[in-house]
């Protein structure tokens, strides 16, 4: 990459100043609750011994990547509903789009490490404790990230191979692949190959995984006699299917759909929720629905409030 001043402008949303500024408060309020939410879910499994399990191992883990991914994308969004210039650098740009590739895969495959650790849970009970350790625990933490990385490193190098000599208004709020390969003034035809290969590879295997994993989960749960059994084994899932069902669906559409189907507002639309509202809505869903969190959110709360009153 020849230049290295080259500046590029994100459009992002409406220019008309009064809606620049209620969007502004809209994600700044989004992204306070991401940031509360999260680190909420961290302390609580930190200081609650019953919340030391690979369960709430795997959440936490699945928060500290939630804050990071909206940190990347959502700080320079509001800086930019605030000026007129709303410009980033190319080594800017470059790195946001490394992170946000990092982060989005490392999600995806801590959600599939979720989905084995039910497996073990529900279909294998006994052996719980043996085939989930620590150790493992680590590893497929490890592994989530390394294939983040390895999703990251393919795509960016790929993109230092292009030059950027033409229009420089990058037709979105963050600098996502898909667009920014838009602004090339090279052939980007191996970009996109690689773009394309590379998220069936790592999004069909963590996909699979948490397929075939929720496939074995639902033919044990159904073979339980018990009406109260089968109902709590769903409640333990039911969070998990409903966090994956968000991110996949609208980030698949948003990596895998064929160039012709564009749309502006759509694009964003997508974007928005697996970049901004899936990071947010992850520790509500969690929460909400799962009493030990919420057990031990009321004890931390209650016992702040006894210290306070002393």
């Amino acid at each position: 990459m020849e230049n290295q001043t080259t500046v590029f402008i994100l459009m992002g949303f409406s220019h008309d100043p009064h809606l620049q500024i209620f969007l502004f408060l809209v994600f700044l309020v989004i992204y306070l609750i991401t940031l509360v939410g999260n680190m909420a879910i961290m302390l609580v499994i930190r200081v609650d011994p019953h919340l030391h399990t690979p369960m709430y191992f795997f959440l936490s883990h699945l928060s500290f990547v939630d804050i990071c991914y909206s940190s990347v994308v959502v700080p320079k969004m509001l800086v930019n509903f605030l000026t007129k210039h709303k410009t980033i650098y190319i080594n800017g740009c470059l790195a946001q789009m490394f992170f946000i590739l990092l982060l989005a895969v490392t999600e995806i495959f801590i959600l599939s490490a979720m989905a084995y650790d039910r497996y073990a849970a529900i279909c294998h009970p006994l052996h719980y404790a043996v085939t989930m350790n620590k150790r493992v625990c680590s590893q497929l933490v490890g592994c989530s990230w390394t294939m983040g990385l390895l999703y990251s490193l393919v795509n960016t190098v790929l993109v230092l191979k292009l030059h950027f000599c033409g229009p420089n208004e990058i037709r979105h709020f963050s600098c996502e692949l898909p667009p920014l390969l838009q602004l090339s003034c090279t052939g980007t035809f191996t970009n996109k190959i690689a773009l394309l290969s590379s998220a069936v590879i790592f999004g069909f295997s963590s996909f699979l995984l948490t397929l075939v994993s929720y496939m074995f989960i639902i033919s044990t749960i159904l073979r339980i006699r018990s009406v109260e059994g089968q109902r709590k084994a769903f409640s333990t899932c039911s969070s998990h299917l409903i966090v994956v069902g968000l991110l996949y669906m609208t980030a698949i559409f948003q990596y895998m759909k064929p160039s012709s189907v564009t749309s502006l507002v759509l694009d964003e639309l997508f974007s928005i929720q697996y970049s901004i509202l899936t990071p947010m809505l992850n520790p509500i869903i969690y929460s909400l629905k799962n009493k030990d969190v919420k057990t031990a959110l009321r004890k931390i709360m209650e016992k702040n409030t006894y210290m306070r009153s002393k």
